[in-house]
């Protein structure tokens, strides 16, 4: 019968028992961004500085980050929808990025960026205008 009593008990005691609620997940403090910008490419913070790398055997400008957080710079051209030239400079962060494209004709136009191809592009500016770049 003391066994029954010690069972109750432990039930008793496990059900009464207030689960303290899990803390939040702390925030994590980082220098990787979760996408690039277009002003990405204008400045390199200290903390990108570190790792500042350029190597002229790959078609990158110059890298930054560090393995599985590169952020690459290229200078790119290509042209419009409508057939004309463009050139610019772009940074990628893996699959996506943005710069800047500068055409004859137009100010400078801010785009986003996506890898088609190895050292393909096809990126799109705010007005939905589209663009076949290829990394020089």
């Amino acid at each position: 019968m003391q066994k029954n009593y010690s069972i109750l008990f432990l039930l008793v005691f496990i059900f009464s028992c207030k689960r303290a609620s899990a803390p939040p997940p702390p925030e994590i403090n980082s220098f990787y961004k979760l996408t690039v910008t277009a002003d990405d490419r204008k400045t390199i913070t200290a903390e990108e500085a570190k790792t500042y790398h350029v190597n002229h055997t790959y078609q990158y400008e110059y890298r930054t980050g560090d393995p599985g957080h590169y952020e690459y710079n290229y200078d790119v051209k290509g042209i419009n929808s409508k057939g004309d030239s463009v050139r610019g400079n772009i940074n990628v962060q893996g699959k996506f990025g943005a710069g800047i494209l500068i055409a004859d004709t137009i100010p400078d136009i801010e785009i986003n960026t996506e890898w088609i191809s190895y050292g393909k592009l096809k990126a799109s500016d705010k007005e939905g205008n589209e663009y076949q770049l290829i990394v020089k």
